[in-house]
């Protein structure tokens, strides 16, 4: 006899939303794998809105030298 699918509850429904947008699954060797989302600001990741964004100073100041162009260096 089949087993009877059960609706999920609130508490379930809203546990498997949070998971949805904490997580992706991705393919490592032939298996699903579930890693964490890369953190993103406005849809693009935070080192491209960081070097698109900053300023000099605020890139100094936080130690991001890495994102200063030659031109803009100190």
């Amino acid at each position: 006899m089949p087993k009877i699918k059960r609706k999920l509850t609130a508490q379930e429904k809203a546990n498997k939303k949070r998971r949805k947008l904490e997580y992706m699954t991705i393919f490592i060797n032939g298996k699903q794998k579930r890693v964490k989302r890369p953190m993103l600001i406005d849809g693009i990741p935070v080192e491209e809105f960081i070097s698109i964004n900053a300023d000099p100073i605020w890139l100094h100041q936080n130690e991001e030298w890495e994102y200063l162009d030659e031109q803009t260096q100190f």
